[in-house]
C-alpha cells in the first residue's frame, strides 16, 4: 500500500508521529483499461482530498485538499510491473526542489522554513487478487519536523530564535484495494478501438483511517492549511493599495478546493456576538484520504517521465 510521510513544524510543542496499517478502496472511472496499455501519472493535475467522519458517514467534513506529485505506473500487461511512489503536500508549498524523481528526500536533508507537510507513498508489491481486486502494498511513514524557539524579553529583543529542525520517522507497512476491472469492455462501455486513443483516466481510491490507530495523522491535517490546488496558477500584486485591498489577483484552473458543506451563514447577520459561519462538527473520529489521480497513456511498457509537479 502506501507510504506517507507527513512533516509538521511545530513552534512550540513537539509531537511524536506513530504509524498504523490501513486498507484504501479506489475507485476506477467508468473506463476500462485497454489491453496493452500503461497508464502513468499526470503530476499536474492530480490531487488529494482529506475528510473526517465515521463509518457510516465518512466524508462528514472536507478537511483539507492538497497536491499529488511524483510517479505511478499501471501496467495491465504485467501487474506485478505497476508502481506508486507519490508525494502529498499543501499547494502552496514547494517540496520539488528537494523531492527525487521516486519522491524520496536526499540524505541528510534539512527542511527549510516554507517546509510544513509532506506525505509519501512507495509501493512495495501490486498484485491481482483471486476475487479480481488490485493489491498494492507499500509503505507508509510518518514523520515529524520540529524546531526549538527561544524567546527572550529583554531591551534587545529582536524575534524568536529557531534552533534547527528535528525529524522523528516511523514506518509500518500498509495496503490498498481497488476494485477489480477488466482489459476487455463491457456492453456499453467504449470499444477497445476507442479506448486505444483514449489519453487519459481518472482513478480515485479511499483510505479509512480510524483514529484510535493513527491519531496523529488527524492532527498533522488539522494542523496544516492546505490551499486550493491551482494548475499553472499566477499571481500578480495589484500596482496601488487602497482600502479596498483584498490580496493578490491569482488566475489559473482550479484543480480541488476544499467545501465547507458543514457550515451554514446565520439567520441574521451582523450584531456584536456575530462570529461567521456555524459549522456542525464532524460525525465521527475517521480519517479518509481521498486520491484523484490523473492516469495518462503511454506507448511503452516502461515508465515514462512523469509530468514534474510544483
Amino acid at each position: 500500500m502506501k507510504s506517507f510521510i507527513i512533516f509538521v513544524v511545530g513552534l512550540a510543542k513537539r509531537r511524536i508521529l506513530a504509524t498504523s496499517s490501513v486498507v484504501m478502496l479506489g475507485v476506477i472511472s467508468p473506463l476500462a483499461f485497454a489491453e496493452g496499455n500503461t497508464w502513468s501519472l499526470d503530476s499536474t493535475t492530480s490531487s488529494a482530498r482529506f475528510f473526517q467522519g465515521s463509518i457510516a458517514d465518512p466524508d462528514s467534513v472536507n478537511a483539507g485538499v492538497a497536491l499529488v506529485t511524483g510517479r505511478a505506473k499501471l501496467d495491465e500487461n504485467n501487474i506485478g510491473n505497476s508502481t506508486f511512489d507519490l508525494s502529498i503536500y499543501p499547494a502552496d508549498e514547494r517540496w520539488g526542489h528537494a523531492l527525487r524523481a521516486d519522491g524520496t528526500l536526499p540524505a541528510n536533508y534539512v527542511p527549510d522554513a516554507t517546509d510544513h507537510t509532506l506525505m509519501t507513498f512507495h509501493s512495495k508489491r501490486v498484485r491481482r487478487m483471486a476475487d479480481g481486486k488490485l493489491e498494492v502494498i507499500g509503505k507508509l511513514t510518518v514523520a515529524c519536523v520540529e524546531r526549538s524557539v527561544t524567546l527572550t524579553p529583554n531591551d534587545a529583543y529582536a524575534g524568536p530564535v529557531y534552533g534547527d529542525p528535528v525529524i522523528y520517522a516511523e514506518t509500518r507497512e500498509v495496503r490498498f484495494l481497488f476494485p477489480s476491472f477488466s482489459s476487455k469492455p463491457s456492453s456499453g462501455r467504449l470499444s477497445s478501438v476507442a479506448l486505444d486513443q483514449k489519453v487519459s483516466l481518472g482513478l480515485t481510491g479511499r483510505a479509512g483511517v480510524g483514529h484510535e490507530d493513527f491519531p496523529e495523522l488527524l492532527n498533522a491535517i488539522q494542523d496544516t492549511n492546505w490551499p486550493s490546488v491551482v494548475q499553472n496558477e499566477q499571481c500578480q500584486m495589484p500596482s496601488t493599495i487602497g482600502d479596498d485591498y483584498s490580496g493578490a489577483t491569482c488566475t489559473g484552473t482550479l484543480i480541488a478546493a476544499t467545501h465547507h458543506d458543514n457550515c451554514q451563514m446565520p439567520a441574521v447577520l451582523g450584531g456584536e456576538d456575530y462570529s461567521g459561519p456555524i459549522c456542525t462538527p464532524p460525525s465521527g473520529n475517521r480519517t479518509t484520504i481521498v486520491l484523484d489521480l490523473k492516469m495518462l497513456r503511454t506507448s511503452s511498457g516502461s515508465v515514462g517521465e512523469m509530468r514534474s509537479g510544483q
